[in-house]
């Protein structure tokens, strides 16, 4: 620094005096006898010539004192240095017009509370009638189907524990039953998210001939209608002369669901400040989890991009690379009702995940931990076990005329238990209590 302002010195001293010299002969030569000026005049009128060439010695002046400065002072009006990349997990960087700065991932805890909409708030009366409608089989075609069939509150962590779903009359379903457990913080439901509220998926399971198999929503509250104790409810929950309907059937279940959030969960309790929640393994899980992308997707409060929370894409393609799982899990259907060859699958929560499965769309998946290494795989492109990853990292977008490549990274079976370790403190106390009570 020293050494631009010496040679700022050695150009900027003559030049001022060079300046000053000229200014004082122009007017005092030239001008002032020009103008019949007296003494005085003629050096006001050389002061008023020479203000720039004064105004340029001051800004050298000052620059020659800051760089004369102890370091100290300097660094103490300096702006701070980036921070230097974490060891424990990858950074996003964003560029802002100046200069690169570190974006991190901000973890969130779980509200205490679930939003509603405006035109279905709720009521103590409303999510009794809900709760109760939740367990009726009546709302099934043969009465031996009820939502809580397919969605154990209790051992199943808000799921049932099968490959695919169960219906009446020994009926089995093509996919997986997702739990109802926080489902009330999603912006889309169903695996292909076909339906934007609770209260629209709440009519699915009850209309479709494969699950609870009634002919028509009129024949829903009809059946309701010849129980008198359901007469009495409504009119409590929605008021005295409004009749049974099957929008009113599923506000109810819906203002139930409402309820059925977990924000007890050790992870929640470690990011609301309890730093002892999490084990150092589920600590280094959870940097990987980070550290890998699974943040992409799983991201939230709800560990859901297809979330009321600030979900952006509330569905991915999946499996979005090829991988030696795709055909040991059967995980490409054929297909997808919006054309495409992969199904693009609504994003699920992954709080209570340690007790909600078989996993994935078709429940081909057991263990958790054969469900990580396939999200590793054939989601984020990672060699799984140090094995080879298989033909289909580069990526063409016809769209955007835009190729890219997936970064390889290595996921070690340390790897895997940690993040399973991680995803298992997502789990209620409160659900794993009541799983633990059921075996």
């Amino acid at each position: 620094m020293h050494n631009g302002i010496d040679d700022l010195l050695g150009i900027g001293i003559p030049a001022i005096v060079l300046g000053l010299t000229a200014i004082i002969l122009m007017v005092q030569r030239e001008l002032g006898p020009f103008g019949k000026l007296s003494a005085g005049g003629k050096w006001l009128l050389t002061g008023a010539f020479g203000m720039g060439i004064l105004a340029f010695a001051l800004k050298v002046s000052v620059a020659v004192a800051v760089t004369r400065m102890p370091e100290r002072l300097i660094g103490a009006a300096a702006p701070p240095p980036l921070e230097a990349p974490s060891a424990l997990a990858e950074k996003v960087w964003a560029y802002d017009g100046a200069a690169r700065q570190p974006e991190k991932y901000v973890w969130q805890a779980l509200p205490l509370t679930a939003p509603e909409p405006p035109g279905n708030t709720s009521t103590p009366e409303k999510v009794a009638l809900g709760k109760r409608l939740f367990d009726e089989p009546a709302l099934s075609a043969d009465g031996t189907v009820s939502c809580a069939s397919c969605h154990d509150l209790g051992g199943k962590g808000g799921a049932d524990g099968q490959r695919t779903a169960r219906g009446i009359a020994g009926q089995i379903g093509g996919r997986n039953t997702p739990t109802v457990w926080n489902a009330a913080f999603q912006s889309v439901l169903f695996w292909d998210g076909r339906a934007a509220s609770l209260e629209e998926q709440a009519q699915g399971p009850i209309l479709n001939p494969q699950e609870m198999g009634m002919p028509s929503p009129a024949a829903a509250a009809d059946r309701l209608r010849h129980i008198p104790a359901y007469r009495e409810a409504f009119a409590r929950a929605f008021g005295a002369g409004q009749a049974i309907t099957m929008e009113r059937i599923a506000a109810a279940i819906a203002t139930y669901e409402r309820t059925l959030i977990t924000p007890d969960t050790p992870y929640d309790r470690f990011v609301r400040g309890d730093q002892q929640a999490l084990t150092a393994q589920q600590l280094r899980g959870m940097a990987r989890f980070e550290a890998l992308g699974c943040v992409t997707c799983h991201q939230g409060p709800n560990f859901s991009d297809a979330s009321l929370l600030g979900g952006r894409v509330p569905r991915r393609i999946f499996p979005a690379l090829p991988s030696t799982f795709e055909t040991r899990f059967d995980l490409s259907p054929n297909r997808h009702a919006d054309g495409l060859e992969r199904g693009a699958w609504r994003i699920p929560s992954l709080r209570n995940v340690a007790l909600t499965g078989p996993y994935f769309h078709n429940g081909s998946v057991e263990k958790l931990s054969d469900a990580v290494r396939i999200m590793a795989s054939a989601q984020l492109g990672a060699s799984v076990d140090g094995a080879t990853r298989p033909d289909g990292a580069l990526h063409w977008s016809a769209t955007g005329r835009v190729l890219s490549q997936v970064e390889r990274r290595n996921v070690s079976d340390r790897d895997v238990a940690d993040i399973v370790a991680f995803l298992e403190s997502l789990s209620s106390e409160r659900l794993v209590a009541r799983a633990y009570a059921m075996k």
